[in-house]
């Protein structure tokens, strides 16, 4: 039984904890912590549980810890966790820059643990289909469209949204990449939130 803790309570980490509450044969729910404390009540009395003073409170009493926080802490939870040799699921974008998401890379590989990124969409029944299967696409288009809301700009829609459909992308063609041309713009946030972008990939 692996004993684990949320740090986030907002919009995904409501729907984290009720997730992990009903998987009681595999998680041990220990507790929250949000430093927002607005979803006391929901945490405390909904779901009955503990909501934390502190991360550190937190992570000294679990084996694993979930973030869901927004992702400019991303890294300094993930890393604090990591030091403690936690296991680490991180929402994404994994961090807000790539040189934190390396530096992740090899702290986690050092100290031994699991670290895992919610790429919700690798597990989509149909891409779990096509898993199975030998694939040769020759050209892939994806669109995503979503409505507009403040909580995810704190990153680009890059970051929010557009990386599952890379994520995607990369998965089924298993190439590296040979090109990108890519353009954004912001419209009604300090961050781009409409963009598009072209792969082209060493396989043709």
């Amino acid at each position: 039984m692996i004993r684990i803790g949320v740090l986030g309570a907002g919009h995904l980490g409501k729907i984290h904890l009720k997730l992990l509450k009903e998987m009681p044969e595999v998680f041990t729910l220990v507790g929250v912590y949000d430093p927002s404390n607005y979803q006391h009540e929901f945490v405390t009395q909904e779901l009955g549980l503990t909501l934390y003073e502190s991360a550190e409170a937190l992570l000294a009493e679990v084996d694993a810890i979930d973030i869901v926080t927004p992702t400019l802490s991303h890294y300094t939870l993930a890393s604090q966790a990591i030091r403690l040799f936690k296991h680490v699921f991180v929402e994404k974008p994994v961090t807000a820059t790539y040189e934190e998401a390396r530096s992740l890379v090899e702290l986690a590989d050092e100290a031994g643990i699991t670290a895992m990124v919610g790429h919700v969409e690798r597990y989509n029944p149909a891409i779990r289909v096509l898993a199975g299967r030998t694939l040769h696409p020759s050209f892939l288009q994806i669109d995503r469209l979503a409505q507009y809301n403040p909580r995810g700009t704190d990153v680009s829609v890059v970051h929010d949204l557009m990386i599952h459909d890379i994520d995607l992308a990369l998965h089924l063609v298993g190439s590296s990449i040979k090109r990108i041309s890519a353009n954004g713009a912001r419209v009604v946030s300090s961050t781009a939130d409409i963009a598009t972008a072209r792969l082209e990939f060493q396989n043709g």
